[in-house]
C-alpha cells in the first residue's frame, strides 16, 4: 500500500486514486497467481474434496515462487525507475546550463 506519509506533492484525491490503483494492481496480481497456480497443482476431475498432500505441496511452493518474482520484478523495476529519474535530473541540468 502507499506511505502512511503519503507522495509528497498529492492532493488526498490524488492519494485516493494511487490507492485504489494500487488495490486494483494487487487484486489482479492474486487473481492471476490464484489462476496459474490452480492451472498447474489441480487436475481438472477433482477426485476428492479436499486437497491432496501433493496438490497441496505444489499450491504452497507455487504461490512463494509467484511472490518471489512479483517481489523481485517491482524492485527491478523500481531501479530501473529510479536511475530514470536520475538521468532525466542530469540531462535537465545539462539543458539549463547549455541555455545560459
Amino acid at each position: 500500500m502507499a506511505t502512511p506519509g503519503g507522495i509528497p506533492g498529492l492532493d488526498p484525491s490524488k492519494m485516493q486514486l494511487v490507492a485504489d490503483l494500487e488495490i486494483e494492481m494487487m487484486a489482479d496480481m492474486y487473481n492471476r497467481m490464484t489462476s496459474a497456480c490452480h492451472k498447474k497443482c489441480i487436475p481438472p476431475k477433482y477426485r476428492d474434496p479436499d486437497l491432496s498432500k501433493g496438490e497441496s505441496v505444489c499450491i504452497d511452493r507455487c504461490v512463494a515462487k509467484y511472490l518471489d518474482v512479483h517481489e523481485r520484478i517491482g524492485k527491478k523495476l523500481t531501479t530501473i525507475s529510479m536511475a530514470d529519474e536520475e538521468a532525466m535530473k542530469k540531462l535537465q541540468e545539462q539543458q539549463q546550463q547549455q541555455s545560459k
